[in-house]
């Protein structure tokens, strides 16, 4: 990387990563993505959670990183906003939980729990301490190719 970018350095890196993974299993090491994208480990080892979160990328403990085994190329963000419809949930419903949600999606808690803040955020969901996660409003229905 020559030029420091304001969108952050990671997600550049983890854009030429999601392009590249169609071609590679596994990924390789990440001293190996270092040195081909001349950066640090903490900006690949960002790069690869944002790709973790957007339901690209898994760690393989042992392994290393590996595209995501399932055939759902959406990412978890797009998979989490479904469930609300999958699950036919109303205003006021109850949202499942973060372990029901790591193990619907075979996700970590760290990127269902970025994932629902920003489902929060987006005021889809509302968060009631000790009660859990209500849907707050309905997601608007998207095209997709």
């Amino acid at each position: 990387m020559s030029e420091a970018s304001p969108r952050g350095t990671y997600l550049i890196v983890a854009e030429a990563l999601r392009k590249e993974i169609k071609e590679r299993v596994p990924l390789p090491s990440e001293a190996a993505l270092m040195r081909s994208h001349s950066v640090s480990r903490n900006t690949i080892r960002r790069a690869l959670k944002a790709l973790e979160a957007d339901g690209v990328v898994e760690s393989a403990p042992g392994i290393g990183w590996r595209p995501a085994r399932s055939g759902d190329r959406r990412s978890l963000a797009e998979r989490m906003t479904d469930v609300i419809a999958e699950d036919s949930l109303s205003v006021g419903d109850a949202y499942p939980s973060e372990a029901k949600l790591c193990e619907r999606f075979g996700a970590s808690r760290t990127a269902v729990r970025r994932v629902l803040a920003q489902m929060e955020g987006n005021g889809l969901l509302a968060t009631v301490h000790g009660k859990g996660r209500t849907v707050r409003a309905l997601p608007t229905p998207t095209v997709r190719s």
